[in-house]
């Protein structure tokens, strides 16, 4: 094709209304606000769910625990004390009473102490305020107590 060609087709188009054309200013600013006002309904309300998300891992990390405590003492006839604490569930003790039939591997599967959702560590008591023994979470302020993301999340809520 020649450029004379070439130049009669372009016209050609342009006459019959073809013609490339982009988003104009008012089109644009039209979509960044109607995004705008979606990302202001959306985003508080997706913030405000962490909280709840962290309470609700720690709920099940501290179920998994009095689990994995319960199927400690169904082998060796009573809890961790104090001193062998939630280790006891990972590692054999070594501190008395030493159990008898401690099971090869822990009873965590993985065999970790996770910390609670806030990096805290998981706290237990034998005896327990509660119940036989308590497993607990400080909550977000890593403090006995408190209210809403504050307060503590412990095994006799469940």
């Amino acid at each position: 094709m020649t450029h004379a060609a070439l130049a009669r087709s372009v016209t050609c188009a342009r006459a019959q209304g073809f013609r490339a054309r982009g988003f104009t200013l008012i089109e644009i600013m039209v979509v960044v606000t109607i995004l705008g006002i979606l990302a202001a309904l959306i985003v508080p309300r997706v913030v405000g769910r962490t909280d709840d998300a962290r309470i609700a891992a720690a709920k099940q990390d501290v179920a998994q625990l009095m689990q994995a405590l319960k199927l400690y003492r169904l082998d060796n006839g009573r809890y961790p004390t104090n001193d062998q604490g939630l280790q006891a569930l990972i590692e054999r003790p070594t501190l008395e009473p030493v159990p008898s039939n401690w099971k090869q591997g822990g009873y965590l599967d993985p065999p970790i102490l996770r910390k609670d959702p806030w990096g805290q560590s998981y706290q237990y008591l034998n005896p327990g305020l509660h119940g036989e023994v308590d497993v607990m979470s400080f909550g977000r302020d890593g403090q006995p107590g408190g209210e809403g993301p504050d307060a503590d999340i412990g095994s006799w809520a469940l």
